[in-house]
């Protein structure tokens, strides 16, 4: 499966100017992939500010994507600032490659320490989606710090988890380790989204990374802007969780 990992620096608060962005991005190029990524909270960047920018079905981010999928033809996977009647989601959304909404992730866990939890409510479960037979586990940056809800997508078997972020700079080394660990420990490709630039309160470097099921760096991306294109055998999941049956021995969950 050809994946294509979009880092850029998204318009702080400025959909129109992100969307102007991306699509000078792709006019670069030629991508055929099955499946484009994108980082968290694709078109704003991380704000709190998520009152003025919760859309609804219809809004600027989801009808960008439903284009952009049919246009490509491909898979998306971005972040989107969801507003669901009175509450407001920090949500991963899964476009098929014909523009339908497949899935929809709601972050579980709020980054506190930013106030997140304050301005967006935390969603309640675990989310898979497929392309073709292949199962794709969702989560959304700061999740990444709890590997529980990993073991939960490692026991469901998924083939890929996929973490969309917003991850600064100076904990970047916490990033790259933590998503090679869940790689490890749940025997299957992690795919690490995230942006670069700055917000005004940080600074990113990308660092986007693929990590195979045994830990391999399959690729890594820092400091750069662009769709890179990387191409996994999501097969190697089951192969590998066959000859190292390990999800086996799990005993407390």
């Amino acid at each position: 499966m050809k994946i294509g990992i979009v880092q850029f620096s998204p318009a702080w608060e400025n959909p129109d100017e992100s969307i102007n962005i991306l699509n000078k991005l792709f006019e670069k190029g030629k991508y055929e992939c099955d499946a484009l990524i994108f980082p968290e909270m694709t078109l704003t960047g991380f704000t709190m500010r998520s009152v003025q920018f919760a859309e609804d079905i219809d809004g600027i981010s989801t009808s960008y994507f439903i284009k952009l999928a049919k246009e490509m033809r491909t898979h998306i996977f971005a972040g989107i600032i969801e507003k669901d009647e009175d509450k407001i989601y920090n949500s991963l959304v899964h476009f098929d490659n014909k523009g339908i909404i497949t899935a929809r992730y709601r972050k579980i866990h709020p980054f506190s320490y930013a106030g997140e939890d304050k301005n967006y409510v935390p969603g309640n479960e675990l989310v898979i989606t497929k392309i073709g037979a292949y199962k794709i586990g969702l989560s959304v940056c700061y999740d990444l710090r709890f590997p529980e809800l990993y073991r939960l997508y490692g026991k469901a078997g998924v083939d890929v988890i996929i973490n969309i972020a917003n991850w600064p700079a100076p904990r970047i080394d916490h990033w790259k380790t933590l998503l090679k660990a869940r790689a490890i420990e749940n025997q299957c490709f992690v795919i690490g989204v995230n942006r670069t630039g700055s917000d005004g309160k940080n600074e990113y470097n990308g660092s986007s990374a693929v990590f195979a099921p045994l830990g391999e760096q399959h690729a890594f991306i820092e400091n750069s802007e662009g769709v890179f294109v990387t191409e996994i055998d999501l097969g190697q999941a089951g192969k590998v969780r066959e000859s190292l049956p390990f999800l086996k021995d799990i005993k407390l969950i």
